[in-house]
């Protein structure tokens, strides 16, 4: 059994990104809206995903676009407001991720409770944002000076819109990050969100270390849950339950429903 159970209250655990609206200081802020639309709309769709059944809840700044890889002040505080502001009405474990910046996700969590973050631990990577480098020593030593120890790292070893620079395999990586630097768990992604995650990987991936959980990061829809499922310890969901499944939408709880649906199947 792994840690799913005591974390989540399930294995083959399905975590659910709530989006937030674009924040102070993004491109796309809505300014004459301001805090309060972000606020209402985390809170519309923390809702519809709890009512869906999913079994736990990741807030992101997902349309923080483009993405910063040393993520400004005023996000992180802006997403603080908004977890605190709804963390009376959050009924499932939750997680938070600041993209890209490890460290600034692990403040969040330090602040909020969150029991859980997922971010780029490890790697150099080209990317749409730059070249792209971490230090995984340090950002482990900073989780150990805030405090926020008991925090689960999900690493993203597959990272969206970006290359690694040695070239190596998806289960080399996987291996030689879990001998190095003892991740609770792995995630492969598709090329961007909402694209579906190479079951060939994701069974590539699982194989090469069969004791660490491994998540569908990226494109599980209801049609290919069960078989991801079959490979994968669980899945971060996020598109295919907005309106439509289009990445820009409101949450449709009648999605989230359906799709959990057949994951509780799965189950047994």
């Amino acid at each position: 059994m792994s840690w799913l159970k005591e974390v989540i209250g399930t294995e083959k655990a399905i975590i659910a990104m709530c989006h937030l609206a674009p924040l102070p200081g993004d491109p796309m802020y809505k300014k004459e809206l301001g805090m309060e639309y972000a606020v209402d709309r985390a809170r519309k769709d923390l809702r519809a995903l709890q009512n869906g059944g999913v079994d736990a809840v990741m807030f992101s700044n997902e349309y923080s676009l483009p993405y910063l890889t040393n993520v400004r002040t005023e996000t992180v505080a802006a997403m603080g407001r908004i977890v605190g502001e709804l963390m009376h009405e959050i009924t499932v474990p939750f997680g938070v991720n600041v993209l890209w910046d490890a460290k600034k996700s692990l403040d969040l969590a330090a602040a909020t409770g969150a029991r859980f973050i997922r971010e780029i631990f490890t790697g150099a990577y080209a990317s749409d944002f730059g070249i792209w480098d971490t230090n995984c020593g340090e950002t482990v030593r900073h989780q150990h000076e805030i405090g926020a120890e008991n925090v689960k790292l999900l690493f993203n070893i597959v990272p969206e819109a970006s290359a690694y620079l040695a070239g190596r395999k998806p289960a080399e990586i996987a291996k030689s990050t879990v001998f190095n630097c003892h991740p609770d768990a792995l995630c492969v992604s598709g090329q961007i969100a909402g694209a579906a995650t190479d079951s060939s990987i994701l069974a590539e991936v699982k194989n090469a270390v069969p004791d660490t959980v491994v998540f569908a990061n990226t494109g599980c829809r209801k049609e290919t849950i069960a078989d991801q499922l079959a490979i994968a310890d669980g899945a971060v969901v996020a598109t295919t339950f907005k309106v439509d499944g289009v990445f820009e939408n409101m949450v449709d709880e009648r999605r989230v429903a359906d799709f959990m649906k057949v994951v509780r199947s799965v189950r047994g």
